[in-house]
Parts: C-alpha cells; structure tokens; sequence
C-alpha cells in the first residue's frame, strides 16, 4: 500500500525542507510547487491526501488555491500556512472551505496534529477517488454511530448535507435553532462524521456554570491557584483534547470568558488558572445558542470579534413547524424509543392523534413532541395512543373550525398559517366576545396586537430586530409588548 502524500506549496525553499522532512518522519510522501500554476499542474496530474499552502504566492495568494480545490477536488483537504496573528486571514480561507490553519514560525507539534487529522479525513472521504475522477460532492457517510436525525423532509435533508460539508473542515460551527430543535444531537453528528470521531465529545452548557467557578472548569487550574485547589485539574477544554468541544448556550458566556474563549480559538493555547505559560490544544469548537447573537452583538452584549470567530459556518436547525411532515415519523421514533426505555411493547398511534399532532405548531420543538408523547404513554392504557391521550398547551392549540368565521378582526386568523394556532384561537373568542358586546375593548385590542406580533415574529423567525422592523416600531418598544402581553 502505498504512502499517504502530501503537497507542499510554498516559495520558500527552507520553509519546504523543514515541512518534508517533519512529515517523512511520519512516514508520508511530499511533494512541493514553487507557485499556483505548479501546484495546479500537480493537482491535475497526481492524486494526493493533503495540500498545505502558503497564502502568498509569487503568482497569486493561497486563498485562489483554496477556491480552486474546492471548485475541482472538493474531497482533498486543504490547510494554510498564515503570517503569525492574521487570523482575519485563516477565517477567510476557513470560509472558502480550507480544512484547517496553521500559522507561522511553525509549531512542528501542532502541524503533525493537523496533518494527520486531515489524512484520516482524506481516507475516509476518498480523496484519492475523487482525484481519479470519482464523486466531486466530497459528502461523508452516515454517522459511524449514535443517535441519527430522523425525518425527511427537504429542511432536514439539507440540514444532513449541511452536516456532511462542514465535518470534514475543522472550522468552527455555529448551531443556531431555538429550544428543543436538537442543536446538541446536530453538533455530536458532525462531530461523529468527521475525522475526530475517535476523539472525544465534550458538551459544555455555559449558563448552568456559575460565573466564578467559569474559568476552572473550562481551563482547568494549577495547584494552589486558589483556596481549595488542593491538585491540578484539566478543564474541559483540554478534556476535548483531539476531539470535539460543544459549547452550548454560549451567548450566556459572561464578556471576560469571551475574551479568553477568542484566543483559544485564535491561538489553539489554553492557559490553566495559575499557569504562567500557555500550553497547546487541539480541538474543534462547536458553539450554539436558541438567542440572536447578531442582535446581542448590536446591544454590546457579545463580543462581535468572538462572534465572527465561532460563526465562521453557520448551520440552522429548523423548528417542527417548519418540517411537520417530519412529525408522524419523529412521533413513532420518540415511542419507540420510551418503549424500549420502559421495557414495554410501543404503543401504535391512532390516525386522529397523529393528525392532531401535525397540526399543532410545537413552540418547544422536537422537546415538547416527546414530552406530550411520553405523558399520553402515562395515561394510554391499551395497546393505542388515541387522540384524548394527546394534551397540548391551550395557548398553542390548534385552531378551532369556528375561530376563522369570528367577527372583527377574524379576517387577520383566517390569514394565519397553521403556526398562528394561538393568535387565531384568541382573536375568534375575542371576536365571539365583542358580538355579544360582554368583553373590555382593552382585551380585545390586546389580543389583536398579540396576534400581529406572534405573526411577525414567526414570519422573521423569531428574529426580534427584523419582526420589529416589519411592525414599524423600535426593538426596545417590541420587546417591552411582548413582556406586558406574555408572549414569552
């Protein structure tokens, strides 16, 4: 079998030797082009494992050379060689598709670590085959275990493509979804579906870590540090040594951890509490929050440096409603797996629960769907889950048939998607209300701004700037509308 190899480009001659020599050491071949047009050439005529670039070039930059493999040998992983401190450079080639950076003077250590990350990657993604003419999609297989997503709807095949694409890069993912999407179950799969599957995953929630214990538990601490600190310990950052650290909730992340957080990033160091120097580290970052960063970011709240950082691929995770064909399949996965949990045979659910279900608009997501399904486990008591087993929320219910032909301002919930199940059911009661003459004005007026603003905010995706914009009032003027009214 022959020898992994791989492709040094790069004009400086002793910059070419010290990277051959370092990966001979590991057994791989190299090959090396002055330039873009001999690196071209070379990628045209040979097949390879790995290119690793230079970003100036005598005939043009490195980032051209990164477009130019994703464009014609999407499956071979590329990483760039950076001046020291250009991060704003590697973020740019991260986002062209580069697997990875590293800068310069070489660190020999951390180079290895990146070569043979991206090998393990070149040969589960064949890029070998792909050279020779093989699929240009470069698309991972299925995860090699764990949990999967299930649904098939077009939202979530392009949610699994996404996963595919950004498993082989080592860029940082930002996850964002609202609560009970599965944002963790979506991080661990790119996790699983790239090369530090081998690794480990290490989910961290930054709002349940109290603020002065923040730093300890995600850099560790030296010995002696502070009262109490009885031995070194190893944060969870550096648990994730090799593999991959899921930072969930992280706009919760207080402004001096962000700091902090940025340069892990940046620098792939950690420094531990009461460590004079910084020690290497080699992880992925994943990040996620249910909150609009760019909106914290606007408000001074989270840092915008840190936020270009973690964002350098975004992958959303659609809410139920917009997948509900998703939702028969996903209700039969969640009692099968209750069932196995209570040891029981799963219960079948009947056609009119399972339509109840699909048109209700799940503000708790995919959480919720298993919380209703695990309480009418509870209360069905034959071998059928039927429709008086199903409890949702009154406040989401799906619409009554007699809401629509409400008086008033029932033209606005006739106008409603199935998602405005809750505006609709208030405004036809309002509407039923005001025809007697018994209900206030100042109810029935507030139950038609709800309505608008569930609307808004539902059309922009709960994006608070944008819903604020499409109503014609000030951010600070919604936000205090929804707190007086108890939308959220």
């Amino acid at each position: 079998m022959s020898k992994p190899t791989v492709l040094v480009v790069d004009d400086e001659p002793d910059l070419v030797e010290l990277v051959g020599l370092t990966l001979n050491r590991m057994n791989l071949e190299t090959r090396s082009a002055g330039d873009l047009a001999g690196a071209r050439a070379l990628l045209l005529r040979e097949s390879f494992d790995l290119c690793l670039t230079d970003m100036r070039l005598p005939d043009g930059d490195g980032l051209d050379l990164v477009a130019w493999i994703q464009e014609n040998r999407p499956a071979l992983p590329v990483a760039v060689i950076t001046a020291h401190g250009n991060v704003e450079a590697a973020v740019r080639a991260l986002k062209l598709g580069a697997f990875d950076f590293v800068s310069k003077p070489l660190d020999l250590g951390v180079m290895r670590k990146l070569v043979s990350t991206a090998i393990r990657l070149g040969a589960g993604a064949g890029a070998g085959a792909d050279a020779a003419g093989g699929a240009a999609g470069g698309e991972l297989e299925a995860p090699r275990r764990g949990a999967a997503l299930v649904g098939h709807s077009a939202t979530m095949q392009n949610v699994r493509s996404m996963i595919g694409r950004v498993a082989r890069s080592q860029a940082p993912v930002y996850i964002s979804g609202e609560s009970g999407t599965g944002k963790e179950l979506v991080a661990r799969l790119v996790h699983e579906s790239g090369p530090r599957h081998g690794g480990p995953f290490v989910p961290v929630n930054c709002g349940a870590i109290p603020t002065e214990l923040m730093e300890s538990e995600l850099f560790g601490h030296k010995r002696g540090a502070f009262t109490g600190a009885v031995a070194d310990s190893k944060g969870l950052v550096q648990s994730a040594e090799g593999g991959t650290l899921f930072l969930d909730e992280v706009a919760d992340l207080p402004l001096h951890m962000q700091v902090k957080l940025l340069r892990v990033i940046q620098e792939k160091t950690v420094r531990p509490v009461g460590e004079s120097r910084e020690l290497p580290v080699d992880v992925r970052i994943l990040s996620a929050t249910h909150k609009d960063l760019a909106t914290l970011v606007a408000q001074g709240r989270f840092r915008e440096d840190l936020y270009y950082r973690i964002n350098v691929i975004e992958l959303r995770v659609p809410p139920l409603r917009e997948r509900a064909e998703d939702i028969a399949e996903l209700a039969e996965a969640i009692v099968e797996r209750l069932a196995r949990r209570l040891q029981v045979e799963p219960p079948a659910l009947s056609p009119e629960s399972l339509a109840r279900l699909e048109v209700y608009p799940f503000p708790g997501n995919v959480r919720e769907l298993e919380n209703v399904l695990e309480r009418a486990m509870t209360l069905c008591d034959g071998d059928a889950i039927e429709v008086e087993h199903i409890q949702l929320r009154d406040l989401a219910r799906p619409r009554a048939a007699g809401a629509e032909a409400a008086h008033g301002d029932a033209s606005l919930a006739a106008s409603a998607t199935d998602s405005d199940a809750a505006p609709a059911t208030a405004l036809g009661a309002t509407g039923t209300a005001a025809a007697g003459g018994t209900a206030p004005l100042g109810s029935q007026l507030e139950e038609v701004e709800r309505a608008a603003i569930v609307r808004a905010l539902e059309q922009t995706r709960y994006n608070k700037t944008a819903a604020a914009k499409l109503l014609g009032m000030t951010f600070r003027a919604l936000r205090y509308r929804i707190k007086k009214l108890g939308i959220e």
